[in-house]
Protein backbone atom coordinates (compact mmCIF):
# COMPACT_ATOMS: atom_id res chain seq x y z
CA UNK A 1 0.00 0.00 0.00
CA UNK A 2 1.35 3.60 -0.90
CA UNK A 3 0.62 6.36 1.38
CA UNK A 4 0.19 9.70 -0.85
CA UNK A 5 1.12 12.60 1.91
CA UNK A 6 -0.37 16.04 0.59
CA UNK A 7 1.16 19.15 2.37
CA UNK A 8 -1.33 20.29 4.94
CA UNK A 9 -2.77 23.60 3.85
CA UNK A 10 -1.53 26.40 6.40
CA UNK A 11 -3.41 27.42 9.18
CA UNK A 12 -5.76 30.43 8.61
CA UNK A 13 -5.19 33.08 11.40
CA UNK A 14 -6.26 36.66 12.04
CA UNK A 15 -4.55 38.98 13.88
CA UNK A 16 -6.20 41.33 16.28
CA UNK A 17 -5.92 45.28 15.22
CA UNK A 18 -5.38 48.00 18.04
CA UNK A 19 -8.61 49.56 17.73
CA UNK A 20 -7.98 53.60 17.79
CA UNK A 21 -9.63 55.45 20.67
CA UNK A 22 -11.80 57.43 18.46
CA UNK A 23 -12.95 54.55 16.85
CA UNK A 24 -13.77 53.28 20.76
CA UNK A 25 -15.74 56.44 21.22
CA UNK A 26 -17.57 56.79 18.26
CA UNK A 27 -18.46 53.02 18.97
CA UNK A 28 -19.91 53.81 22.38
CA UNK A 29 -21.61 56.75 20.98
CA UNK A 30 -23.18 54.52 18.40
CA UNK A 31 -24.85 52.37 21.11
CA UNK A 32 -25.93 55.18 22.91
CA UNK A 33 -27.90 56.82 20.45
CA UNK A 34 -29.21 53.04 19.59
CA UNK A 35 -30.42 52.62 23.12
CA UNK A 36 -31.46 56.34 23.35
CA UNK A 37 -33.99 55.50 20.60
CA UNK A 38 -35.20 52.06 22.37
CA UNK A 39 -35.52 53.24 25.56
CA UNK A 40 -36.24 56.93 24.88
CA UNK A 41 -39.07 57.16 21.99
CA UNK A 42 -41.29 54.92 24.05
CA UNK A 43 -40.56 56.80 27.46
CA UNK A 44 -40.64 59.87 25.42
CA UNK A 45 -44.70 59.18 24.01
CA UNK A 46 -45.79 57.90 27.28
CA UNK A 47 -44.47 60.41 29.84
CA UNK A 48 -43.43 63.84 27.68
CA UNK A 49 -45.99 63.41 24.55
CA UNK A 50 -48.82 63.12 26.71
CA UNK A 51 -52.21 65.32 26.03
CA UNK A 52 -55.06 66.50 27.87
CA UNK A 53 -58.18 64.83 27.09
CA UNK A 54 -61.32 66.24 29.11
CA UNK A 55 -65.03 63.80 29.64
CA UNK A 56 -68.31 66.06 30.58
CA UNK A 57 -70.45 64.51 33.23
CA UNK A 58 -73.11 65.61 35.92
CA UNK A 59 -73.70 64.72 39.25
CA UNK A 60 -76.91 65.03 41.23
CA UNK A 61 -76.49 67.28 44.73
CA UNK A 62 -80.21 66.23 46.69
CA UNK A 63 -81.24 68.69 49.53
CA UNK A 64 -79.80 71.92 47.70
CA UNK A 65 -82.06 74.39 46.11
CA UNK A 66 -80.24 76.19 42.78
CA UNK A 67 -79.23 79.75 43.75
CA UNK A 68 -76.45 82.84 41.96
CA UNK A 69 -74.39 82.22 45.43
CA UNK A 70 -73.42 78.98 44.25
CA UNK A 71 -72.03 79.98 41.14
CA UNK A 72 -68.53 81.60 42.08
CA UNK A 73 -65.53 79.61 41.63
CA UNK A 74 -64.70 79.34 45.11
CA UNK A 75 -67.89 78.73 46.49
CA UNK A 76 -68.37 76.29 49.34
CA UNK A 77 -70.45 73.78 47.06
CA UNK A 78 -67.92 74.43 44.11
CA UNK A 79 -65.07 73.35 46.23
CA UNK A 80 -66.58 70.00 48.26
CA UNK A 81 -67.50 68.67 44.28
CA UNK A 82 -64.01 69.14 42.73
CA UNK A 83 -62.59 68.21 46.51
CA UNK A 84 -64.64 64.65 46.56
CA UNK A 85 -64.12 63.68 42.86
CA UNK A 86 -60.25 64.83 43.04
CA UNK A 87 -60.18 62.49 46.37
CA UNK A 88 -61.94 59.28 43.94
CA UNK A 89 -59.88 59.65 41.38
CA UNK A 90 -56.20 60.00 43.60
CA UNK A 91 -57.01 56.86 44.99
CA UNK A 92 -58.37 55.19 41.87
CA UNK A 93 -56.16 53.15 39.17
CA UNK A 94 -56.58 56.11 37.07
CA UNK A 95 -54.37 58.13 39.48
CA UNK A 96 -51.64 58.28 37.18
CA UNK A 97 -53.66 59.86 34.60
CA UNK A 98 -56.39 61.84 36.02
CA UNK A 99 -55.31 65.69 36.54
CA UNK A 100 -58.43 67.51 38.03
CA UNK A 101 -62.11 68.57 37.54
CA UNK A 102 -64.08 71.77 36.90
CA UNK A 103 -67.63 72.73 37.50
CA UNK A 104 -68.83 74.49 34.69
CA UNK A 105 -72.83 75.36 35.74
CA UNK A 106 -75.01 73.91 38.02
CA UNK A 107 -78.81 73.77 37.34
CA UNK A 108 -82.13 73.37 38.83
CA UNK A 109 -83.24 69.56 39.38
CA UNK A 110 -85.94 68.11 41.59
CA UNK A 111 -85.30 68.80 45.23
CA UNK A 112 -81.73 69.07 43.92
CA UNK A 113 -79.43 71.16 41.97
CA UNK A 114 -77.15 69.53 39.22
CA UNK A 115 -73.86 69.86 38.48
CA UNK A 116 -72.39 69.70 35.27
CA UNK A 117 -68.51 68.74 35.71
CA UNK A 118 -65.30 68.61 33.43
CA UNK A 119 -63.15 65.89 33.84
CA UNK A 120 -59.11 66.15 33.13
CA UNK A 121 -56.99 63.24 31.91
CA UNK A 122 -53.68 63.11 30.39
CA UNK A 123 -52.27 60.37 28.30
CA UNK A 124 -50.76 59.89 25.07
CA UNK A 125 -52.71 57.66 23.00
CA UNK A 126 -56.11 59.47 21.51
CA UNK A 127 -57.57 55.59 21.23
CA UNK A 128 -57.03 55.10 24.87
CA UNK A 129 -59.88 57.76 25.21
CA UNK A 130 -62.48 55.05 25.48
CA UNK A 131 -60.66 52.67 27.27
CA UNK A 132 -60.30 55.60 30.09
CA UNK A 133 -63.68 56.45 29.99
CA UNK A 134 -65.12 52.75 30.55
CA UNK A 135 -62.77 52.85 33.62
CA UNK A 136 -63.90 56.28 34.83
CA UNK A 137 -67.15 55.42 34.82
CA UNK A 138 -66.67 52.40 36.76
CA UNK A 139 -64.70 53.90 39.13
CA UNK A 140 -67.75 57.12 39.66
CA UNK A 141 -70.28 53.64 39.86
CA UNK A 142 -68.31 52.20 42.54
CA UNK A 143 -67.88 55.37 44.69
CA UNK A 144 -70.91 56.79 44.15
CA UNK A 145 -73.48 54.39 43.78
CA UNK A 146 -74.83 54.07 46.84
CA UNK A 147 -76.64 57.65 47.25
CA UNK A 148 -75.39 58.10 50.58
CA UNK A 149 -72.57 60.52 49.46
CA UNK A 150 -72.90 64.28 48.97
CA UNK A 151 -73.00 63.38 44.96
CA UNK A 152 -74.78 60.97 43.21
CA UNK A 153 -74.39 59.90 39.62
CA UNK A 154 -77.26 62.01 37.46
CA UNK A 155 -79.34 59.25 36.01
CA UNK A 156 -80.99 61.56 33.68
CA UNK A 157 -77.79 62.62 31.67
CA UNK A 158 -75.35 60.92 29.50
CA UNK A 159 -72.78 59.55 31.78
CA UNK A 160 -69.53 60.63 30.62
CA UNK A 161 -69.07 62.13 27.12
CA UNK A 162 -65.74 62.99 25.61
CA UNK A 163 -65.71 66.76 24.70
CA UNK A 164 -62.85 68.20 22.60
CA UNK A 165 -60.01 69.88 24.45
CA UNK A 166 -60.79 73.88 22.92
CA UNK A 167 -64.38 73.13 23.70
CA UNK A 168 -63.32 72.38 27.26
CA UNK A 169 -61.04 75.10 27.87
CA UNK A 170 -63.77 77.08 26.76
CA UNK A 171 -66.03 76.07 29.04
CA UNK A 172 -63.74 76.24 31.79
CA UNK A 173 -62.39 79.89 31.07
CA UNK A 174 -66.07 81.27 30.73
CA UNK A 175 -66.62 82.37 34.32
CA UNK A 176 -65.96 86.30 34.23
CA UNK A 177 -64.05 88.22 36.16
CA UNK A 178 -61.05 86.08 36.62
CA UNK A 179 -57.52 87.57 36.19
CA UNK A 180 -54.98 88.52 38.60
CA UNK A 181 -55.17 88.11 42.36
CA UNK A 182 -56.51 91.08 43.92
CA UNK A 183 -54.62 90.25 46.81
CA UNK A 184 -52.02 92.28 45.11
CA UNK A 185 -53.86 95.79 45.83
CA UNK A 186 -51.90 96.05 49.36
CA UNK A 187 -48.34 95.73 48.03
CA UNK A 188 -47.10 100.06 47.72
CA UNK A 189 -48.21 102.04 45.21
CA UNK A 190 -45.32 102.76 42.35
CA UNK A 191 -44.89 105.98 41.17
CA UNK A 192 -45.93 105.62 37.90
CA UNK A 193 -48.00 102.82 35.96
CA UNK A 194 -46.20 99.48 35.51
CA UNK A 195 -46.45 96.83 32.66
CA UNK A 196 -48.97 93.95 33.28
CA UNK A 197 -48.48 90.53 33.43
CA UNK A 198 -49.76 87.85 30.75
CA UNK A 199 -53.72 86.92 31.76
CA UNK A 200 -53.39 89.43 34.50
CA UNK A 201 -56.64 91.34 32.71
CA UNK A 202 -57.39 88.73 30.08
CA UNK A 203 -60.55 91.10 29.12
CA UNK A 204 -58.59 94.18 27.93
CA UNK A 205 -59.17 94.82 24.23
CA UNK A 206 -57.14 97.00 21.68
CA UNK A 207 -59.58 99.11 19.23
CA UNK A 208 -57.91 99.45 16.20
CA UNK A 209 -58.06 101.29 12.85
CA UNK A 210 -55.47 100.38 9.93
CA UNK A 211 -54.20 98.34 12.92
CA UNK A 212 -53.20 101.21 14.95
CA UNK A 213 -54.40 101.01 18.22
CA UNK A 214 -56.76 103.94 19.39
CA UNK A 215 -58.73 103.05 21.97
CA UNK A 216 -59.18 100.45 25.03
CA UNK A 217 -62.19 98.52 25.19
CA UNK A 218 -63.46 95.50 27.78
CA UNK A 219 -64.88 92.02 27.00
CA UNK A 220 -67.96 91.65 28.84
CA UNK A 221 -69.40 87.88 26.67
CA UNK A 222 -67.47 86.59 23.98
CA UNK A 223 -68.86 88.75 21.40
CA UNK A 224 -69.57 91.96 23.15
CA UNK A 225 -67.17 94.75 24.08
CA UNK A 226 -67.71 97.51 26.44
CA UNK A 227 -66.06 100.98 25.40
CA UNK A 228 -66.02 104.67 25.38
CA UNK A 229 -68.31 106.98 22.58
CA UNK A 230 -65.79 109.16 21.93
CA UNK A 231 -63.57 106.78 20.48
CA UNK A 232 -65.73 106.67 17.51
CA UNK A 233 -65.97 110.54 17.13
CA UNK A 234 -63.77 110.47 13.54
CA UNK A 235 -64.98 107.02 12.43
CA UNK A 236 -67.91 105.00 12.65
CA UNK A 237 -68.07 102.61 9.96
CA UNK A 238 -67.37 98.92 11.82
CA UNK A 239 -65.69 97.63 8.45
CA UNK A 240 -62.78 99.87 9.23
CA UNK A 241 -61.95 98.52 13.16
CA UNK A 242 -60.97 95.53 13.91
CA UNK A 243 -59.78 94.13 17.60
CA UNK A 244 -56.90 92.36 19.11
CA UNK A 245 -56.93 90.76 23.33
CA UNK A 246 -53.60 90.03 24.66
CA UNK A 247 -50.98 91.73 26.67
CA UNK A 248 -48.97 93.55 23.88
CA UNK A 249 -50.44 95.11 20.53
CA UNK A 250 -47.40 93.54 18.73
CA UNK A 251 -47.30 90.01 18.40
CA UNK A 252 -51.56 89.88 18.83
CA UNK A 253 -52.81 87.01 20.63
CA UNK A 254 -56.35 87.29 19.24
CA UNK A 255 -57.35 89.19 16.08
CA UNK A 256 -61.22 89.77 15.32
CA UNK A 257 -63.36 92.09 13.28
CA UNK A 258 -66.06 94.17 14.41
CA UNK A 259 -69.89 93.53 13.01
CA UNK A 260 -71.28 96.65 14.33
CA UNK A 261 -71.05 99.56 16.85
CA UNK A 262 -73.64 100.74 19.20
CA UNK A 263 -73.41 104.33 20.68
CA UNK A 264 -75.27 105.65 22.97
CA UNK A 265 -78.22 107.58 21.83
CA UNK A 266 -77.56 110.74 23.70
CA UNK A 267 -73.79 110.99 23.16
CA UNK A 268 -72.94 114.08 21.46
CA UNK A 269 -69.14 114.77 20.50
CA UNK A 270 -68.83 118.56 21.95
CA UNK A 271 -69.85 116.95 25.72
CA UNK A 272 -68.61 114.68 28.11
CA UNK A 273 -72.22 112.59 29.15
CA UNK A 274 -73.50 109.24 27.94
CA UNK A 275 -69.40 108.67 26.89
CA UNK A 276 -70.56 104.60 26.39
CA UNK A 277 -70.72 102.22 23.36
CA UNK A 278 -70.72 98.49 22.93
CA UNK A 279 -69.08 96.99 19.78
CA UNK A 280 -70.58 93.29 18.34
CA UNK A 281 -67.80 90.79 17.04
CA UNK A 282 -68.21 89.17 13.84
CA UNK A 283 -66.62 86.07 15.32
CA UNK A 284 -67.13 84.84 19.17
CA UNK A 285 -63.79 84.51 20.69
CA UNK A 286 -62.58 81.43 22.22
CA UNK A 287 -62.30 81.92 25.67
CA UNK A 288 -58.96 81.10 27.48
CA UNK A 289 -56.86 81.57 30.51
CA UNK A 290 -55.44 85.13 28.54
CA UNK A 291 -58.91 85.63 27.10
CA UNK A 292 -61.58 86.14 29.25
CA UNK A 293 -64.70 88.43 30.00
CA UNK A 294 -64.90 91.01 33.11
CA UNK A 295 -67.77 91.26 35.63
CA UNK A 296 -70.81 93.25 34.93
CA UNK A 297 -71.79 94.79 37.96
CA UNK A 298 -75.32 95.22 38.95
CA UNK A 299 -76.89 99.01 39.05
CA UNK A 300 -77.07 98.82 42.88
CA UNK A 301 -73.08 98.96 43.50
CA UNK A 302 -71.30 101.40 44.64
CA UNK A 303 -67.38 102.30 44.72
CA UNK A 304 -67.08 104.07 47.87
CA UNK A 305 -64.72 106.73 48.19
CA UNK A 306 -60.91 105.26 48.76
CA UNK A 307 -61.63 102.44 47.58
CA UNK A 308 -58.86 100.90 45.51
CA UNK A 309 -59.26 100.44 41.86
CA UNK A 310 -57.14 99.60 38.84
CA UNK A 311 -57.23 100.98 35.56
CA UNK A 312 -55.42 99.34 32.52
CA UNK A 313 -54.98 100.35 28.76
CA UNK A 314 -51.90 101.18 26.42
CA UNK A 315 -52.27 105.06 26.89
CA UNK A 316 -48.71 107.07 26.77
CA UNK A 317 -47.02 107.28 30.11
CA UNK A 318 -46.62 111.00 29.80
CA UNK A 319 -49.07 113.50 27.41
CA UNK A 320 -48.38 113.19 24.08
CA UNK A 321 -45.91 110.68 24.74
CA UNK A 322 -45.31 107.43 22.91
CA UNK A 323 -47.82 104.14 22.80
CA UNK A 324 -46.25 100.99 24.60
CA UNK A 325 -46.16 97.82 22.58
CA UNK A 326 -47.42 96.05 26.16
CA UNK A 327 -50.01 96.68 28.34
CA UNK A 328 -49.78 98.84 31.84
CA UNK A 329 -51.98 98.95 35.19
CA UNK A 330 -52.42 101.48 37.81
CA UNK A 331 -53.50 101.32 40.96
CA UNK A 332 -55.45 104.46 41.47
CA UNK A 333 -58.65 104.94 44.38
CA UNK A 334 -62.06 106.59 44.24
CA UNK A 335 -62.44 109.84 44.51
CA UNK A 336 -66.16 111.54 45.73
CA UNK A 337 -67.84 113.67 43.29
CA UNK A 338 -67.96 116.30 46.46
CA UNK A 339 -64.48 116.52 46.36
CA UNK A 340 -63.80 115.82 42.45
CA UNK A 341 -66.48 119.56 41.77
CA UNK A 342 -64.75 121.55 44.39
CA UNK A 343 -63.54 124.70 42.44
CA UNK A 344 -59.77 123.99 42.01
CA UNK A 345 -60.40 120.76 40.86
CA UNK A 346 -63.43 120.34 38.30
CA UNK A 347 -65.55 122.39 39.61
CA UNK A 348 -69.05 120.69 38.92
CA UNK A 349 -67.95 119.16 36.11
CA UNK A 350 -68.65 116.03 37.67
CA UNK A 351 -72.08 114.24 36.66
CA UNK A 352 -73.78 111.69 38.04
CA UNK A 353 -72.73 109.59 35.30
CA UNK A 354 -69.30 109.87 35.90
CA UNK A 355 -66.88 108.23 38.13
CA UNK A 356 -63.95 110.05 39.35
CA UNK A 357 -60.50 108.24 40.40
CA UNK A 358 -56.81 108.62 40.92
CA UNK A 359 -54.96 110.96 43.09
CA UNK A 360 -54.81 114.80 43.95
CA UNK A 361 -51.74 114.88 44.02
CA UNK A 362 -51.69 113.56 40.21
CA UNK A 363 -48.66 111.27 39.24
CA UNK A 364 -50.99 108.31 38.74
CA UNK A 365 -53.90 108.47 35.64
CA UNK A 366 -55.04 107.13 33.02
CA UNK A 367 -53.77 108.90 29.45
CA UNK A 368 -54.18 109.55 25.81
CA UNK A 369 -54.95 106.12 24.54
CA UNK A 370 -56.75 104.59 27.35
CA UNK A 371 -59.78 105.65 26.30
CA UNK A 372 -62.32 103.91 26.43
CA UNK A 373 -60.54 100.98 28.50
CA UNK A 374 -61.56 99.57 31.76
CA UNK A 375 -61.75 100.96 35.28
CA UNK A 376 -62.26 97.32 37.75
CA UNK A 377 -62.77 96.82 41.48
CA UNK A 378 -62.25 93.63 43.43
CA UNK A 379 -64.91 91.96 44.56
CA UNK A 380 -65.50 88.19 46.00
CA UNK A 381 -62.15 87.52 44.42
CA UNK A 382 -63.52 88.72 41.48
CA UNK A 383 -63.13 91.67 39.23
CA UNK A 384 -66.23 93.85 38.17
CA UNK A 385 -65.64 96.87 35.74
CA UNK A 386 -67.18 100.11 37.24
CA UNK A 387 -65.83 102.38 34.61
CA UNK A 388 -64.86 103.31 31.63
CA UNK A 389 -61.94 105.87 30.42
CA UNK A 390 -63.51 108.84 29.10
CA UNK A 391 -61.86 112.53 30.01
CA UNK A 392 -59.75 114.52 31.89
CA UNK A 393 -57.18 117.05 32.00
CA UNK A 394 -54.15 116.39 30.97
CA UNK A 395 -52.52 113.09 32.26
CA UNK A 396 -51.65 112.87 36.02
CA UNK A 397 -51.29 116.45 37.04
CA UNK A 398 -52.26 118.08 40.41
CA UNK A 399 -55.98 118.56 40.77
CA UNK A 400 -56.94 116.78 37.96
CA UNK A 401 -57.61 112.89 38.68
CA UNK A 402 -59.02 110.56 35.58
CA UNK A 403 -63.27 110.87 34.79
CA UNK A 404 -64.57 107.59 34.11
CA UNK A 405 -67.90 106.45 33.14
CA UNK A 406 -70.26 105.23 35.13
CA UNK A 407 -71.19 101.62 34.35
CA UNK A 408 -73.65 101.03 37.21
CA UNK A 409 -75.78 104.44 35.85
CA UNK A 410 -75.91 102.50 32.35
CA UNK A 411 -76.27 98.89 33.34
CA UNK A 412 -80.12 98.80 32.01
CA UNK A 413 -78.69 100.39 28.46
CA UNK A 414 -75.96 97.49 28.28
CA UNK A 415 -78.48 95.09 29.26
CA UNK A 416 -80.76 96.71 26.72
CA UNK A 417 -78.30 95.95 23.87
CA UNK A 418 -76.21 92.65 24.51
CA UNK A 419 -78.76 90.85 26.75
CA UNK A 420 -76.24 90.42 29.00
Amino acid sequence: MMFVFFPRPPRLGFRKLPMNPWMIGLTIVAIGLVLALVIGLPVHFLVFDRKPHYYQTSFRIPGIEYSKELEPDHSEVKTRITNRVDDIFRKSSLKGYYINSHVVRFRPGIDSVKADVLLKFQFAYANNENTIKKMAEEILNENLHDGTQFLEVDGSSPYLQVISTAKAEHLIHSGCGMGIDPSFLTERISNSGIFSQKASWPWQASLQVDRHHICGASLISDQWLLTAAHCFNNNKNPRRWTVTFGTTLRPALMRRNVQSIIIHENYASYKHEDDIAVVLLSTPVTFSEDVRSVCLPEATFEALPHSDVVVTGWGASRESGPIPNRLREAKVEIISKDVCNQRDVYGGAVSSGMICAGYLSGKLDACEGDSGGPLVIPENRLWYIIGIVSWGIGCGKVNKPGLYTKVTLYRDWIKSKTNI
